[in-house]
């Protein structure tokens, strides 16, 4: 179970529609990539890494995308998010070595 942040509880309105990518990486980490519409119009985005315990490694949310539409903005959060986790991976890994 994930134990969301801050940054999650402050962005979260469950009452607009939004489109969801989640994805387990190889090492076990979780990526979640949430789009939406805001009442305004404005397209806006979450993102949150999370260790395979379910904490929150990284978070952060984009109030707005402007001129971006959902499924572009969805499609840049998780490279966005797979390249945050791959570069927190290497900092455990160099941590180790």
């Amino acid at each position: 179970m994930r134990m969301r942040g801050n940054v999650y509880w402050t962005w979260a309105d469950p009452t607009l529609h939004h489109q969801t990518h989640e994805e387990t990486l190889h090492d076990g980490t979780h990526i979640d990539v949430q789009v939406r519409l805001s009442r305004t119009g404005s397209t806006q985005l979450f993102l949150g890494v999370y260790a395979r315990s379910g904490m929150a490694l990284y978070e952060e949310a984009f109030g707005s995308r402007p001129s971006e539409s959902m499924y572009r903005a969805l499609a840049w959060g998780v490279g966005r998010a797979r390249r945050i986790a791959g570069d927190l991976c290497a900092v455990d890994r160099n941590a180790f070595s």
